[in-house]
Order: C-alpha cells, then sequence, then structure tokens
C-alpha cells in the first residue's frame, strides 16, 4: 500500500487574517486532509477555518503534541498515513518543528518511510535574523535559557564568550511574561559593547525589530510583557 504524506504546514504568526497568505498551491491540499497533528487544539482550529470558511472543522481529526505530550505514543499518530492517507503536522505559530516537539514526530516518519513535505511559511527566528543586522552565515539557537537567576547568567556568560570568539550570532528566546526578567539579566551579565537586537510582535503592526549596544539599552528597554519575542547578541 502507498503510503500518505505528512505535510508540515505554516501558521501565522500573528492572528489568523492578520494578513499572513499562503502561496496559492499550499492551500489545494491542505483543504484535502483530515488528520491533523497539532500543538494547539484552538488555535489550529481557527487558523483553518480562517483559511477556508468552507472546511468541516468537526469533521476533522486533531491529535495534539505538545510539551504534555506522552511521546512513546506518539508511532499512532502516523496511523492513517501508514494506511495511504495524507495528513498534517502544525505549530502554534509559524513553522513546525522549530522550537516546538513536532520534530519527534517527523524523525519518527523517516524511519516508516513516509514522505515529509515542508510547506513555506514564516519562522519568527529567520525573520528577527534578517532584520537585526547581524551575522547571518554563522548563528546558534539556543532556545530557552535557564529560569533560575545563577544559571542564567552562567549561560549568558558563555553565550557571551562564544559570540565573541566566534563572531557567532547567539538566538534565544523566552516565555512572554519573562520576557523583562531576560532583559535585566543581559544588561547585568553581558559587556555594554555587546549588540542586542530586540525582534518582538513580529508580523504584527506593533511590530519591534531594533538593535543596539546593551549600554544604549539600558533603561531603555521596550515593554515587551506578553510579547511574543526573539533576542539576538552579536559583534
Amino acid at each position: 500500500m502507498k503510503k500518505g504524506i505528512l505535510h508540515l504546514i505554516p501558521t501565522p504568526l500573528s492572528e489568523p487574517g492578520s494578513g499572513f497568505t499562503f502561496l496559492p498551491y499550499d492551500t489545494g491540499f491542505i483543504k484535502e486532509i483530515r488528520t491533523y497533528i497539532v500543538e494547539d487544539l484552538r488555535s489550529a482550529r481557527r487558523f483553518l477555518k480562517t483559511l477556508d470558511k468552507s472546511i468541516d472543522i468537526d469533521s476533522l481529526t486533531f491529535i495534539e503534541l505538545n510539551e504534555h505530550t506522552d511521546l512513546s505514543k506518539i508511532g499512532s499518530f502516523l496511523h492513517d498515513a501508514m494506511q495511504g492517507k495524507d495528513i498534517g503536522l502544525m505549530s502554534e505559530a509559524g513553522l513546525p518543528c522549530v522550537a516546538d516537539p513536532g520534530h519527534a514526530v517527523v524523525r519518527l516518519a523517516h524511519e516508516k518511510g513516509i514522505q515529509v513535505n515542508p510547506l513555506l511559511g514564516p519562522s519568527s527566528l529567520m525573520m528577527a535574523l534578517m532584520g537585526s543586522g547581524m551575522n547571518g552565515q554563522s548563528f546558534v539557537f539556543h532556545g530557552y535559557l535557564p529560569i533560575k537567576p545563577a544559571e542564567r547568567q552562567s549561560k549568558l556568560k558563555e553565550i557571551e564568550r562564544d559570540c565573541r570568539k566566534s563572531n557567532r550570532t547567539q538566538i534565544f528566546i523566552e516565555t512572554p511574561y519573562r520576557n523583562h526578567g531576560l532583559l535585566d539579566a543581559i544588561a547585568l551579565a553581558c559587556s555594554p559593547d555587546l549588540l542586542l537586537c530586540i525582534a518582538a510582535d513580529i508580523t504584527l503592526p506593533t511590530q519591534i525589530i531594533a538593535t543596539r549596544a546593551i549600554h544604549q539599552w539600558k533603561n531603555n528597554f521596550p515593554d515587551l510583557h506578553k510579547r511574543p519575542a526573539v533576542f539576538l547578541l552579536g559583534m
């Protein structure tokens, strides 16, 4: 039996309908998919309904994959693809499998011989890097930094050392309600001449992408409370 395809479906970084669009060839077969592996059920349903109001959301099967998922059970997530049906995988915002747990399903799909089809879409990390003016030839993404203050300070100092040694742009993110604490930690741990780019609300009318030396940011950080943001350190 011919196996189905696992389509990796990007979603808007901002609210659906705020201006983000797919290329036309991407939307046709998305509407034919009946099973979706999603990070957040409500945002997935809202996105699909915005994509095409004719989609019968209640007739679709949604499988949640997030930090609460028992990864030992993901083998069953690909059942329909093994039966010849195409399925979709989508993150809560942006590209699947980048800073989300979708990569585990994709790895399993490769092991099972299921074709993987990544679709074009927005990446807050790459858009932040593009807009930062920092080195785009060599960079590293750290994900979330440690929460405990001492461990976070140590990690930031390690990041700065790597930045200065290799001239690699250092990219990381934070839970939106902890943004201000992270900015304070950066100001305390990192050298004043190090460049910091703050990229927040990407694709929204309130978007900020600005790069300054840390000493120029001090006492002048933007209000980032509960705003999705990407942070970059560089030379």
